[in-house]
């Protein structure tokens, strides 16, 4: 896939909890599955991840009627504990994750490469539901 025209896309939340608990439950699959998928009628059931230069994660995101699924997974590419993530998705598309510690919360900043088949801005309201989703899970545990 060609880069020059690929369209980056930014979201981001602050979870209220330390960067460990939130480092903990974005890289452990069994949280990933309590949190990665965007609306209650999706699941996620199950994960896998590699957290390592060169290692491998999946996610199995599918909707809980059995309706439509698909695997989410990618290779990391970069891995600084409790501060950065990058991976590359199987199409090429690239996705970095940023953790900021400050004081007792955590801000996410996620950037992603969208891709040319659905809006851009559909692209990013899933990607923030999922995020969203994400703080959710966190906050409540």
């Amino acid at each position: 896939m060609s880069t020059e025209n690929t369209t980056r896309v930014t979201i981001e939340t602050t979870v209220n909890a330390p960067v460990e608990k939130v480092w903990q439950y974005w890289t452990q699959p069994e949280h990933i599955t309590q949190w990665n998928f965007a609306v209650d009628t999706w699941q996620c059931p199950s994960a896998t991840n590699d957290l390592r230069v060169g290692g491998k994660f999946t996610s199995r995101m599918e909707a809980k009627d059995g309706s439509f699924g698909f695997d989410f997974e990618g290779v990391y590419t970069d891995v600084v504990e409790h501060k950065h993530i990058a991976y590359a998705l199987g199409d090429d598309r690239k996705v970095e994750v940023n953790f900021y510690a400050e004081n007792n919360a955590t801000r996410v900043v996620e950037t992603f490469d969208a891709e040319n088949q659905n809006d851009v801005e559909m692209q990013r309201a899933g990607w923030q539901a999922i995020l969203d989703n994400f703080k959710k899970h966190v906050e409540s545990n």
